[in-house]
């Protein structure tokens, strides 16, 4: 899973709304999922041939917008959406498949693994 970013110069949308929805949209639709690391500013603006102030004012309304979250100097990342207990559990998820992965789990093992666990925790 990568950002994938296209700036239509001739689009009516300026540039910073173009990355601002197309981050919005993939992250909406789990193309990004909650956690994933986003370039930083100077990074993705050279990447896009934009200047930083650009990218810096679509990252500000993101995070506006609850799409995004900055950590700091840790970066920025896809924030959770909905309630606290859907953020949680996003985040669960997300540790966990980062965490299968490293252990060299594949996605079926990973997902029989949470449907045992769901049966067992709801008595089925």
């Amino acid at each position: 899973m990568t950002l994938k970013i296209d700036i239509d110069e001739g689009a009516a949308e300026p540039p910073y709304e173009q990355v601002r929805a197309q981050i919005s949209a993939q992250a909406r639709s789990g193309a990004l999922p909650v956690g994933y690391r986003l370039p930083t500013v100077r990074g993705l603006a050279e990447s896009l041939g934009l200047a930083a102030n650009t990218v810096a004012k679509a990252y500000r309304a993101l995070e506006t917008d609850g799409v995004i979250e900055t950590r700091g100097r840790h970066g920025t990342f896809v924030a959770a959406a909905g309630s606290a207990a859907e953020r949680e559990a996003a985040g669960a998820a997300q540790a966990y498949a980062e965490r299968v992965r490293r252990l060299g789990l594949g996605e079926e093992a990973a997902l029989d693994a949470v449907r045992d666990a769901l049966r067992a925790a709801y008595g089925r």
